[in-house]
């Protein structure tokens, strides 16, 4: 029979998933996950029936109760507030579209919009097909609430979620295109493949140099890239997968930043550029 350690490393890929699409912070998640095992060890837990139920149990409400404290510190933090990028193959399998839709980046930026308890009953009902009287017992709410909260998320999110994500090759192809345009200086180019209403965000977090508000419109999302380029060309940059998505690992001007993309329809609707260092490490570290 698997000891309480065993039991818990088994799990522990999915729940340090589950705790990053909530918090947006792999920093934090591994912190959740932590306490979690922490608390599986520590309870006598070795005779629990559903050890995921248990488990998903405890990192939903310890991510719930960070999350709370943590929407209090961003809205103090300095510029706009990206999640940190992560590599996908830390945070369990992708093996449904909906796994790999609440992972990609645009979708957690996204997130940023609902409360806390709209996120957990989001995450854990389109993440992980869990039903709502299960969400209602993990996160200590009625299930009429669930439902509630579930719709209010999916009604704040319709607006840039589309079920229909180019494929893999598409997505690499329209983000090499940038890539090549950028390094090329070609605007005429990126013109053509940015949507009219594209949005640019800078994370530098106050550590670095970076835009303090986000960038929006065509006309001015291509000003801002020209400046940039006239300024600080390109040291280094290669293509990445950040958050199973391909994006652009780059340094620019000393400057090391990891950029992802938000493509919808053909066209590059939002660019986040991520320069605080404390969020870099595990792509530049």
């Amino acid at each position: 029979m698997p000891d309480e350690t065993e039991v818990f490393e088994r799990h522990r890929p999915l729940l340090i998933g589950l705790a990053y699409r909530l918090l947006g912070s792999m920093w934090d998640a591994e912190d959740v996950a932590q306490e979690a095992y922490l608390r599986w060890t520590g309870a006598g837990t070795a005779d629990v029936e559903e050890p995921r139920a248990f488990l998903f149990t405890v990192v939903s409400r310890l991510a719930l109760d960070q999350l709370k404290s943590a929407r209090v510190t961003r809205e103090a933090y300095v510029g706009p507030w990206l999640p940190e990028p992560v590599a996908a193959a830390d945070l369990g399998p992708l093996d449904t579209a909906e796994l790999r839709d609440t992972l990609s980046y645009a979708t957690l930026h996204m997130m940023e919009r609902l409360s806390p308890p709209e996120r957990a009953v989001f995450v854990l009902r389109e993440a992980f097909e869990l039903p709502y009287d299960e969400i209602a017992r993990m996160i200590d709410v009625p299930v009429a609430a669930c439902r509630q909260h579930h719709h209010r998320a999916a009604a704040k999110l319709a607006d840039g979620r589309d079920r229909f994500q180019p494929s893999g090759a598409d997505h690499a192809a329209l983000i090499g295109r940038f890539l090549d345009a950028a390094r090329g200086g070609d605007l005429g180019t990126l013109a053509e493949l940015l949507a009219e209403d594209v949005t640019a965000w800078n994370d530098g977090g106050g550590k670095v140099r970076a835009a303090l508000r986000p960038v929006v419109g065509l006309h001015d999302v291509l000003a801002f890239i020209g400046g940039l380029l006239s300024r600080y060309p390109f040291e280094d940059v290669r293509p990445a997968e950040v958050n199973g998505e391909p994006a652009i690992v780059a340094t620019m001007g000393g400057q090391p930043q990891v950029v992802a993309f938000d493509v919808r329809g053909g066209r590059i609707h939002g660019i986040f550029a991520v320069l605080n260092p404390d969020k870099l490490a595990r792509f530049t570290g």
